[in-house]
């Protein structure tokens, strides 16, 4: 995220598209981000108001969800999204089996 990349809809810098910004907000958030990326995305965030806006919508929608479900999931839930996670990816030719 060095590169400058100023748009009309990401006037804080270097924001590429929508899709992919969220990508980042997401594994910032889920804690997937490498210690370089981390701190990457964690300066972005300060510098981009934007981005900053989404990375605070998504912290409130998680602890809305969080308060909100008091019964846990089924464990076969766990297994059955991953099987069509998986079934996804072949179709969509990401992954072989």
């Amino acid at each position: 995220m060095s590169e400058d990349r100023t748009t009309d809809e990401c006037p804080g810098g270097d924001c590429r598209e929508a899709e992919e910004r969220m990508e980042r907000i997401y594994e910032y958030l889920d804690g997937a981000l490498s210690r370089d990326d981390l701190a990457e995305v964690r300066g972005h965030l300060h510098d981009c108001p934007d981005c900053a806006s989404e990375y605070d919508l998504e912290c409130i929608i998680r602890s809305v969800v969080r308060r909100s479900c008091v019964e846990r999931a089924p464990d076969t839930l766990k297994v059955t999204i991953m099987e069509r996670i998986s079934e996804i990816r072949v179709e969509a030719g990401h992954e072989s089996r």
